[in-house]
């Protein structure tokens, strides 16, 4: 609790208040939201007494709970992308094809619509997808020294990361670009099925995240908090050239087949053959179908389940994938 001085319309003099943090209730577009305020208080007669920086501060906490229930970008993390990423507001904004002052009314506190937050998201948290905005939009800088500042900082940042860290958000970016229309259901579907072949035919694991046994089959939790707001929709593709050099050609030959074998499936359909394949049966047990679970589908569950696979298909090549999504197609 802290104590300051202000002016107290009852007491009509200058005193001594306190701030409190309260429950507060605020209406953002029809609708109620709860948050944590703070409220002043005389310290003499107890009335409530009004501070601009509170007020500000309360608006700005309405906001922050807006913001996370409806899966928007946080003010903080907004904030920090020119930073990170080390390029102006108005040049970012004119990176990404939009009007030079949209990301600077961000900044300041205007709400950004969930395609753009979407955006911004996914360059917060993954720098080689910005690496390739950067490169595919540098066109749309006005100035070469502005590409070339940002384009080191994000090679530092690229440089200092871990293989796995990365792995996940590269192989995303790269089946948003091979996959036209591809939804949220059938991005996890995929990720869960590289996972799986890439084991059975090298013996180890791409991913260092877990996913987990939900209702619509194997879910990567911060996959699905990223593209959530796209619901069924198909996730927007940023970016519409790859540089496949950063996979190895092993790699490269699981990730097509999957998208030719299986990205043709859609996202219900991926969710059938999930809920007839044993990592996902036998991590949720006797749970019903319909019944919420967050339990991590242990990585030895799939590598054993794709290695039987493997061998019970006498796959040589990953191409050979094909039979077995033929089958499971068949069987649903």
């Amino acid at each position: 609790m802290t104590i300051k001085k202000t002016f107290c319309e009852e007491c009509r003099n200058d005193v001594d208040y306190t701030i409190t943090s309260v429950p507060m209730t605020g209406k953002i577009k029809d609708k109620e939201y709860f948050y944590t305020g703070k409220e002043a208080h005389c310290a003499d007669c107890g009335s409530l007494v009004f501070l601009p920086e509170l007020n500000d501060s309360n608006l700005k906490a309405l906001y922050d709970i807006y913001r996370e229930e409806n899966g928007i970008i946080s003010l903080d993390r907004l904030l920090a992308i020119p930073e990170k990423y080390a390029i102006g507001k108005r040049p970012l904004s004119l990176l990404l094809g939009w009007g030079e002052l949209t990301f600077s009314r961000y900044c300041d506190g205007d709400i950004p619509t969930r395609q753009y937050s979407d955006t911004l998201m996914r360059i917060y948290d993954d720098p080689l997808f910005y690496l390739q905005l950067l490169e595919a939009n540098k066109g749309h800088l006005k100035s070469a020294l502005t590409y070339e500042k940002s384009r080191k900082a994000v090679d530092a940042l690229l440089s200092g990361s871990t293989i796995e860290t990365r792995k996940i958000n590269t192989v995303i970016q790269y089946l948003l670009n091979q996959c036209e229309d591809i939804t949220p259901l059938a991005l996890q579907k995929a990720l869960y099925y590289i996972q799986g072949f890439y084991y059975a035919f090298h013996n180890s694991f791409l991913f260092s995240e877990d996913c987990q046994a939900w209702i619509h089959g194997p879910v990567y939790r911060d996959v699905y908090l990223r593209y959530k707001g796209y619901r069924f929709d198909p996730i927007e593709r940023m970016v519409t050239v790859f540089d496949t050099d950063v996979f190895s050609a092993d790699e490269k030959a699981i990730y097509d087949s999957v998208i030719r074998n299986l990205c043709c499936y859609s996202g219900k359909v991926l969710e059938h053959f999930t809920h007839n394949e044993n990592p996902w049966l036998v991590t949720r047990g006797e749970l019903p179908i319909t019944a919420p679970s967050d339990k991590i589908i242990e990585k030895p569950l799939i590598g054993e389940y794709f290695t039987d696979i493997k061998a019970r298909y006498h796959m040589t090549d990953p191409d050979d994938i094909k039979a077995y999504s033929r089958d499971m197609f068949l069987h649903i």
